[in-house]
């Protein structure tokens, strides 16, 4: 792993830049999710609509403890029962620690600690948390390969991380953390 890349891409994500990135099963693009501009420009990137939310990524629990701190021990042991790794849990944010323009509609927050060694060193450099949306237009397919990076996003975001894609052959999977209820 390259660690001077990995500051290069933190460096550009510091600077309210996009990224892309290979995560657990495909290609992800990323930025700062405080940074209301560059998770605008994602959503333009992507055609997808504010309303429907965006996926966060973290190192681990210690960069989202403020949003578990209120949970019951059993949801708790839900969480740490497939993290890390590929799942991705709506964890309620009465607080509103995370901004609407992440949440989008909704009153949670969809959140995964990654398994991936290359986004899992990009979260620890990085600091927090980072958005972790699939590259790719809404509606098309996920985008499994560099060259399909460079084809599609590499004159319109800052900066591409190249590492390998993980195991996983389906996007991460989306769970209710309050009723359970698979997603995705």
């Amino acid at each position: 792993m390259n660690t001077l890349l990995i500051r290069e891409a933190c460096s550009h994500l510091r600077e309210g830049g996009v990224i892309a990135y290979p995560t657990e099963a495909v290609w992800g693009l990323g930025c700062d999710p405080w940074n209301e501009q560059a998770v605008l420009r994602i959503l333009e990137l992507k055609e997808r609509e504010v309303e429907k939310g965006l996926i966060i990524v973290a190192a681990d629990e210690q960069q989202i403890q403020p949003l578990l701190k209120s949970l019951d021990a059993s949801q708790r042991q839900a969480l740490r029962a497939t993290w890390p790794g590929p799942v991705t849990w709506l964890i309620q944010d009465p607080e509103g620690l995370y901004p609407s323009w992440v949440k989008g509609e909704h009153k949670s927050i969809a959140i995964r600690i990654s398994a991936h060694p290359l986004v899992h060193a990009l979260c620890r450099e990085f600091g927090k948390p980072i958005i972790s949306t699939s590259a790719n237009k809404a509606g098309e397919p996920e985008i499994r390969s560099r060259l399909r990076i460079d084809e599609q996003f590499s004159s319109s975001i800052d900066f591409i991380l190249d590492g390998e894609l993980g195991d996983s052959s389906q996007p991460s999977q989306i769970r209710d953390l309050q009723s359970g209820t698979i997603l995705r």
